[in-house]
């Protein structure tokens, strides 16, 4: 990840090059871009215009784009009256959301305001942000969609709308005492307390940041002011199918964060697992293998058929312990030892304990999926002892040009 620091004026004199780093100003405005550099100028016009009369900032841009953008922020940013960053990342990790985790973490001023580069967010509500949060004594302030005084106008089209309402609708369902007293929980304009927001703890997944913030970083105090979505300025919405079920597999993978969740998740996993089971038992003795050696085969295609499921949407954070063959192959390990270690349980029950049949074997499914689950958990998906996580492979690089 290279970064390059932009002080206004005094951008060609060799004594300044070669001094201390501006002063952050009051609020740190965090912009996330991808390919937005014909929105730059516009956007950094807009916040001279409205942010700096009214409250010291400085401007950091955590960039993914494969274009100019970056080239073209460094040209804008000469007539800008407070300090510009750009932080150019060589890997997208978390996608957009990400780089706004980058964005917190080199932050220094005691509010952060996060925004949108593509001139939908007005910079002129970053004043009031901040003042709404100072006199609340909150320590989230979220720009609203869905309050008296805010509008959704800028959403291009009767689909996104839809879209965004049942995201908001399934977000505040699924998370209901997370989300309480937050209307929009899929706005990407909010101001935030640097010392309310722990950037580590975040694993983002896509582009609703605030999302994962409320879920897994949320500050006791949370208000919200109204905003007015506006048009886009130019270019075109990075939204996607992609995008779309990258946000779902986000939403498994904060809704199962916890350990009895993740069993929840797990269990039922498992059972659809069943499905593929079913079917390659079916095909293999359709074709005339006897059904011994046909079960034992189409074992198999459930224990992938879970793996893959699982994988995404409950181990996704913790995948870059081990390799992948590692992982398929001590999960399919345990899957199998289940199956192994069924009947003499059952037969345990049955004969050591007095128990029927049916409960025996009720019994023996539920001890068995605990074990399963707790093994796969110790097992596969914690780090191994000594081994820190990766670094990603980013290089830092701080200029002044």
């Amino acid at each position: 990840m290279s970064q390059e620091s932009i002080v206004p004026g005094e951008l060609d004199d060799p004594a300044v090059q070669a001094a201390e780093v501006a002063e952050p100003g009051a609020v740190t405005i965090v912009v996330p871009t991808f390919n937005e550099s014909a929105n730059i100028r516009e956007l950094l016009h807009l916040i001279t215009e409205s942010v700096p009369s009214r409250l010291p900032c400085e401007v950091v841009f955590v960039d993914d784009s494969t274009d100019d953008t970056p080239e073209v922020i460094y040209e804008a940013a000469k007539d800008c009256p407070f300090p510009v960053t750009v932080l150019h990342r060589d890997e997208p990790v978390g996608g957009l959301g990400g780089a706004v985790v980058e964005g917190i973490r080199a932050a220094s001023s005691d509010w952060i305001v996060v925004m949108d580069g593509d001139c939908q967010h007005p910079p002129s509500l970053v004043p009031e942000l901040v003042a709404t949060g100072e006199r609340a004594g909150a320590g989230l302030v979220v720009a609203s969609r869905y309050i008296k005084g805010g509008s959704r106008a800028g959403l291009a089209g009767s689909y996104r709308v839809a879209v965004s309402r049942g995201a908001t609708w399934l977000t505040k369902s699924l998370f209901p005492r997370k989300l309480h007293g937050i209307s929009d929980p899929m706005s990407g304009f909010f101001a935030i307390r640097r010392s309310a927001v722990t950037a580590d703890v975040l694993q983002p997944l896509g582009y609703k940041i605030l999302l994962e913030l409320a879920v897994r970083s949320r500050p006791r105090q949370v208000t919200e002011v109204p905003f007015v979505f506006q048009d886009r300025f130019a270019g075109e919405s990075k939204s996607s199918a992609q995008e779309g079920m990258r946000f779902l597999r986000h939403l498994a993978g904060l809704r199962t964060a916890s350990p009895v969740a993740r069993m929840v998740g797990f269990g039922l996993i498992g059972a659809t697992g069943f499905v593929p089971n079913l079917l390659g038992l079916w095909a293999l003795t359709l074709a005339g293998m006897h059904y011994v050696p046909a079960e034992i085969l189409a074992n198999q295609f459930g224990v992938a058929w879970n793996f893959v499921l699982i994988e995404h949407l409950l181990f996704r954070d913790r995948r870059r312990h081990r390799r992948w063959w590692d992982r398929a192959g001590r999960f399919a390990l345990l899957a199998n030892a289940d199956l192994v270690l069924r009947i003499p349980l059952i037969a345990l029950f049955v004969h050591r304990f007095g128990m029927g049949a049916l409960s025996a074997t009720a019994l023996a499914l539920v001890t068995t999926f605990v074990l399963r689950f707790a093994g796969t958990e110790a097992l596969v998906y914690l780090p191994r002892r000594g081994r820190g996580g990766p670094d990603g492979g980013r290089t830092a690089r701080r200029a002044r040009e």
